[in-house]
């Protein structure tokens, strides 16, 4: 399954994290590391989050994501595509409510692997009740 593919890739970076912890962008960022992913925040907002360093955008980062999850409004997903594009990233992971049909069919037209309609943070948190 496509969601299991994306979920064995170690290299992420989260767009639209953010400090509020009462938000997925902050929720999937922590899980992501706590399971120990490498990930990268990505928000232009923020230099740092609980004093991980956090890049402008996905051009900034040290290295090559692997995946890239995204949390942020349709808006700003769809021009996003074309930096993930440029990048060569072929995995992207859409949070419920940051994607549109415009958003889904650019991306789909990228080439690009994508998962919708699922939830990293869900997926990490079932990991771990299956492992109790």
């Amino acid at each position: 399954m496509l969601r299991d593919e994306l979920l064995s890739k170690k290299i992420w970076a989260v767009v639209g994290v953010t400090e509020n912890r009462e938000k997925f962008g902050y929720k999937i960022f922590k899980k992501l590391i706590e399971h120990g992913y490498e990930t990268y925040g990505v928000n232009p907002k923020y230099s740092s989050i609980d004093g991980e360093k956090v890049y402008p955008d996905l051009k900034s980062l040290p290295k090559k994501v692997e995946a890239v999850d995204v949390v942020v409004p349709p808006k700003v997903a769809l021009g996003l595509l074309d930096e993930i594009q440029e990048l060569g990233i072929e995995n992207v992971w859409f949070q419920p409510g940051t994607y549109d049909e415009e958003v889904i069919e650019k991306a789909q037209k990228l080439g690009l692997k994508i998962v919708y309609d699922d939830c990293v943070y869900a997926r990490l948190v079932e990991r771990e009740e299956d492992r109790s």
